[in-house]
């Protein structure tokens, strides 16, 4: 079976762009499988995702010569290998609904990751952790030791050379410098009611205004909390029958759905920054 890979990039557009990213891989023996691409109007910026199999260069030349292919066109691009699954480190604190949910779809190879270690500021996930045989690092967070704690955690990150870093609700704010660090690599869950239903108990607040949509958003971390580029949103309906625990159990499951779908597109490499926004070729 021939090698596959997946190769994205982005550049500044002019004619001919698809017929030379498909002529380049053409005269290497690569055998695309499946591609696509958007032209955004407001930047002048072309995305494109190509998936193709390709026997006749191994990975690093393949890589030298997409690196001289590339120049003149400006592109930003990377070569991934199709069949290793991304590293992955998984942050959680007391809410274990996210967590649960994304171990069960990587065992069931639902999801293309190798997560490699867990990380928590509380101690109710570890027997979940050993279940699935992944490691679980405790950590207590206060102001005092922040710093040196996301040292520690960083540390983990790199040492499991993880390319993806989940924050499946991990209710600790991470600092400037750990948000530079992770910086397109790491993927945030929360509710959809913000700014609105600000800190503790938000469904209480929603149930009380009588909301009648309930969400959640999955973007990449930044340094501006909460207001990364966004990778998946969905809504559910209620009324006014639902009560306070109806909201949290359909916003915990609408979380879990939203995570998964914005972890599998990453994972998958499905997913361009464009900006403050993102593209994805689903």
């Amino acid at each position: 079976m021939k090698p596959a890979y997946i190769l994205t990039l982005s550049c500044p557009d002019r004619l001919g762009l698809v017929h030379a990213v498909s002529g380049f891989l053409a005269e290497r023996g690569g055998n695309i499988e499946e591609a696509a691409q958007y032209n955004d109007m407001d930047t002048g910026l072309f995305f494109m995702r190509v998936q193709f199999a390709c026997a006749q260069l191994p990975h690093e030349e393949l890589k030298t010569q997409l690196a001289t292919f590339a120049m003149p066109y400006q592109m930003r691009w990377r070569l991934h290998a199709r069949a290793e699954p991304m590293r992955t480190v998984i942050m959680v604190s007391k809410e274990g609904h996210c967590l649960n949910d994304l171990l069960f779809r990587w065992k069931s190879g639902l999801l293309p990751l190798d997560i490699r270690a867990i990380i928590s500021n509380h101690r109710e996930f570890y027997q979940l952790a050993a279940s699935y045989n992944v490691p679980f690092h405790y950590f207590a967070v206060n102001a005092a030791n922040k710093p040196q704690v996301e040292a520690k955690q960083h540390d983990i990150i790199q040492s499991e050379a993880a390319e993806l870093v989940i924050l499946a609700r991990y209710m600790q704010v991470l600092s400037d410098d750990l948000c530079r660090k992770l910086s397109g690599s790491a993927i945030n869950i929360h509710h959809s009611f913000l700014p609105s239903f600000k800190g503790a108990k938000p469904y209480c607040q929603a149930h009380d205004r009588g909301v009648k949509l309930i969400g959640a958003t999955a973007h990449y971390v930044t340094a501006e909390l909460d207001e990364g580029p966004i990778i998946e949103q969905d809504v559910a309906r209620v009324d006014h029958s639902k009560t306070v625990e109806d909201l949290t159990t359909l916003g915990r499951d609408t979380e879990s759905q939203v995570l998964a779908r914005a972890v599998k597109w990453h994972s998958e490499h499905r997913v361009l920054l464009n900006g403050h926004k993102t593209v994805i070729f689903k």
